[in-house]
């Protein structure tokens, strides 16, 4: 090989343990960065055009190799903090984060806080995307950012939403005699009933409105269901009404199991007085020897309200808590995978872009196929491990002692070689 070879060959194993204590810096000095991926260098052999066989003179002259790679597969562990809005992902995928000019990037780093625009940012100012369910459940757009737009948080906002639909469920006494008085939906002063509900349902602007729900036994197994808006009941009294009932309709029931007939109807639609209409879900009916007892009465909408807090579950919804008790699902954050993510592109603030080498962007939700789930309240960690990058450093340097040693001993040579031909 000779001594300048030799030496040669020296610098460049110097340069490669040059190289990784340089990736070891940056391990350590990220260590505690949220989301990072630990680097590693790897060597491989330097042979020098024209050497094909270990019986060549020149054997060994050319040296090493690096090749930086990034452990970005590698999951880090999972820090819990008390924000709901940190993030981190169990298992596959990326947050689809975009710069101050909209471009996509994906990132594990998930401590995000809402900016001056209520838009979740993190730690380097990415923005977190996701699909809004302002019209209600989305899909997710396969191969593209498409319909992606920044989650924005304006705790200021104030919500309305008209009631639509609710259920109501309840046993309505089997042993209850048939009157012979005028039902409810006569709307008479001698109107009688044999039980009463009444519901808070609210209307386009959010104002809460109270109708009543009579139930009157007209026939064996059958009853009357009458809906009044309570506003236009006599004072004190109750009926007569000034407006006629919002609905009524008549349930059927089986006397074998008190259970609904299949003829019955199994819901009544009305209309709430300046707002929607509204369908009550009365499948769950039934006429048993009990007391009358209501099961279930809920009803969509709520009044005008503002954003008190957020929750995030594991499949990246969203949802807006407001002052009045209610939720409502806002967006749904989803997660990004290629199929090489090692070979992702790093950019500066732990994010990463698509490479020819990676492969290109799929969108999905979280916990679909083989991406991960999202997990509130908590980040990932860097995946660097101390102990394992002091262990390579301490190698490092050994390695590059030993190679400088080769090339001081070139040197020697060569200043020997020179005196002998003086």
């Amino acid at each position: 090989m000779g001594l300048f070879g030799m030496m040669r060959t020296s610098v460049s194993g110097m340069q490669a343990q040059a190289n990784r204590l340089s990736t070891v810096a940056d391990n350590i000095a990220n260590s505690d960065t949220t989301g990072y991926k630990r680097y590693h260098t790897e060597f491989s052999q330097l042979v020098s055009p024209g050497v094909q066989s270990i019986n060549t003179s020149d054997v060994g002259s050319g040296g090493v190799l690096t090749d930086l790679r990034q452990a970005v597969s590698q999951q880090g562990t999972l820090s819990y903090t008390s924000s709901v809005t940190d993030l981190a992902i169990d298992g596959n995928g990326f947050f689809v984060v975009q710069d101050s000019a909209g471009s996509p990037y994906l990132t594990r780093a998930g401590s995000f806080v809402p900016n001056a625009d209520g838009e979740l940012v993190n730690s380097a100012g990415m923005r977190l995307t996701g699909y809004s369910l302002e019209n209600g459940p989305v899909s997710a757009v396969a191969n593209g950012y498409d319909g992606l737009v920044p989650v924005s948080i304006v705790e200021s906002d104030l919500l309305a939403d008209a009631s639509t639909q609710g259920v109501f469920q309840a046993n309505l006494p089997s042993v209850t005699t048939v009157s012979a008085a005028s039902p409810p939906s006569a709307n008479l002063a001698t109107s009688e009933f044999d039980q009463k509900t009444s519901l808070v349902v609210y209307d386009n602007l959010g104002a809460t409105r109270l109708v009543d729900v009579y139930f009157t036994k007209t026939a064996a197994e059958t009853w009357e269901v009458a809906v009044y808006d309570q506003a236009d009941a006599a004072p004190g009294t109750g009926f007569p009404y000034t407006a006629g009932p919002l609905a009524t309709d008549t349930l059927s029931f089986d006397a074998t199991n008190g259970a609904l007939t299949g003829a019955s109807p199994n819901s009544i639609t009305f209309t709430v007085a300046n707002g929607q209409p509204a369908t009550i879900d009365m499948s769950g009916m039934t006429q048993l020897a009990a007391d009358y007892t209501v099961f279930e009465a809920d009803v969509n909408g709520n009044s005008p309200s503002p954003i008190k807090q957020v929750d995030i579950d594991q499949n990246g919804t969203l949802f807006a808590r407001y002052g009045d008790g209610s939720f409502r699902a806002l967006f749904q954050i989803p997660l990004a995978s290629v199929t090489s993510p090692d070979q992702l592109k790093a950019e500066t603030g732990s994010i990463f872009t698509e490479s020819p080498e990676s492969g290109d962007v799929q969108i999905g939700f979280p916990g679909d196929g083989n991406l991960g789930v999202v997990v509130p309240s908590a980040v990932e960690q860097s995946n660097v491990d101390l102990a394992e990058e002091l262990t390579t450093m301490i190698q490092s340097q050994r390695g590059y002692t030993a190679n400088s040693s080769v090339f001081q001993t070139g040197s020697d040579l060569l200043d020997v070689l020179v005196n002998l031909s003086r």
